[in-house]
């Protein structure tokens, strides 16, 4: 087959680069060129040749375009769920901090998973499947115990699905407690850690404000498990494992550290200075998605006083850094505060948030869109030429 010659105004055109980076591309082999019988004084490009360059050049945009995408850039999938703009945060259309002063965890799970009837009554408490001394290893426990098996999600009703939602988050909350309970889930808690009167109220706001957040790590883990069929306590525990990273929901940890760290200087803002001349942030402060404040922080502290040593913490730490407490101080203030035990704010933020992991497993199945699967852009050794051995 005779090769395909184009004038350097069309190649140009099709790689989008200007006449030097062209005559560049020539110079070093990219493209094979000839004399233009018709002109010797122009030259034509093998269009084989433009080709094979162009889609290279569209390869390494797209990579590029899916790094970004990865590190809080472009929408990767369509959800009807939660929307952050303005920076403010919505739940299919409301706003959560709106919702946060009445409605309760099962309000905001009957809403992101689109329920036309209730799914929450009539669930018997199940005896406790799991023990442990911690209420991170029982959530882990529960959701492994129940991802193993509870029966796949293709092929079942949306109407049982919800109900099934239900059941793993009242189990979820029961295995955090350590205890078979009733009521709403923030009671349950409440029981669970002898919180009374209207120091229970914080709890559900707390769990409202925490129930999903768009695409963020665990929910995209969470979305992953759903897309392949997996139970619904499977995409939950896909959830939690990426929570427990010490950049997500971890960070209450780290931010009780920052608290034994203030304590044993008495001065905050010299303990926040201390953390930025070792080059490490203080955790708690600022997001990206919020440059002028976390309004589920907001929301949180609108809600409920924090001790005066919360305060102090939370007036140095945004002197220091500049950035305004998110929602995992929020959380942290609160269980202070109230003396709740030190994993507490990861338990809230774990209960919280599994409405919103079922939620998108709920939409992932539901949209019928198959397995997600990105590709990876190989940058390892390369492997060996067709035809080559090692004795060469």
């Amino acid at each position: 087959m005779s090769a395909t010659w184009i004038s350097a105004e069309e190649a140009q055109a099709r790689l989008g680069v200007k006449l030097q980076t062209l005559y560049a591309y020539a110079s070093r082999g990219l493209i094979v060129t000839r004399s233009d019988a018709s002109d010797p004084r122009r030259s034509l490009y093998a269009a084989e040749d433009v080709a094979r360059l162009a889609l290279r050049k569209m390869r390494g945009r797209r990579a590029s375009l899916a790094l970004e995408t990865l590190r809080f850039g472009e929408p990767v999938l369509s959800s009807a769920l939660t929307h952050i703009a303005g920076g403010r945060l919505y739940y299919r259309g409301l706003d959560a901090a709106e919702l946060a002063r009445t409605a309760a965890l099962e309000d905001v799970a009957r809403l992101l998973w689109a329920c036309d009837e209730d799914p929450f009554p009539r669930l018997a408490p199940h005896p406790v499947a799991v023990s442990g001394p911690e209420s991170r290893g029982r959530a882990f426990a529960l959701l492994a115990h129940r991802a193993a098996n509870d029966p796949a999600t293709s092929g079942r009703a949306e109407r049982t699905l919800k109900r099934e939602a239900a059941s793993v988050l009242a189990d979820l909350v029961d295995a955090i407690c350590a205890a078979a309970r009733s009521g709403p889930m923030h009671e349950r808690l409440a029981r669970s850690w002898r919180i009374e009167g209207q120091k229970v109220d914080v709890l559900r706001c707390a769990l409202v404000l925490s129930a999903d957040h768009e695409l963020n790590a665990s929910t995209f883990a969470a979305r992953v498990a759903a897309s392949t069929g997996a139970p619904l306590a499977a995409s939950a525990l896909a959830g939690l494992a990426a929570l427990s990273g010490p950049l997500h929901g971890g960070m209450t940890m780290q931010i009780n550290g920052f608290i034994a760290e203030v304590r044993r200087t008495s001065d905050p803002g010299a303990a926040a200075m201390k953390r930025l001349a070792q080059g490490l942030d203080v955790p708690g402060f600022g997001h990206p998605l919020y440059p002028d404040g976390d309004p589920r922080a907001k929301a949180l502290r609108a809600c409920f006083d924090y001790s005066e040593e919360m305060k102090a913490i939370a007036r140095a730490g945004e002197a220091v850094t500049g950035s305004p407490p998110n929602l995992d101080f929020a959380l942290v203030a609160v269980c202070r505060t109230l003396g709740l035990p030190n994993d507490a704010a990861f338990a809230l933020f774990t209960v919280g948030r599994t409405v919103g992991w079922l939620a998108h497993a709920l939409e992932q199945r539901a949209s019928g869109g198959g397995v997600i699967r990105p590709r990876a852009r190989y940058i390892g050794v390369p492997p060996p030429s067709p035809g080559s051995s090692k004795g060469e």
